[in-house]
């Protein structure tokens, strides 16, 4: 008896809608000190749960100028800050006895 198979229908393209902001959800926005140099890093702007990961740190030495906006942590050479609230914050990361700040806007 033959088979028969059903093709699939196309499904429609879907444009995402479009935004005059530039902010990136709430995604994981790494930084690695070994091959990035922060200067060259802007300012960001990022969602609500968005993560920003330092790696290649000391403890103690990324700081933030709003410690209510964000959720801190530290293990094994990476420094996890997690948004949690709407708003702005200065993280100040060192690197080449230089303290480099990076703003980010949290929406």
């Amino acid at each position: 008896m033959p088979r028969t198979t059903r093709t699939p229908s196309p499904r429609p393209a879907t444009t995402p809608p479009l935004s005059s902001s530039s902010c990136e959800g709430a995604v994981v926005h790494t930084i690695d000190l070994t091959t990035d140099e922060l200067a060259l890093v802007p300012a960001l702007c990022l969602s609500v749960g968005a993560v920003l990961r330092i790696e290649d740190i000391g403890p103690g030495e990324v700081t933030t100028d709003s410690p209510d906006l964000v959720d801190q942590n530290y293990e094994a050479g990476i420094v996890e800050i997690r948004f949690v609230r709407t708003g702005t914050v200065v993280v100040t990361i060192p690197q080449a006895d230089d303290a480099h700040d990076v703003t980010v806007v949290i929406r």
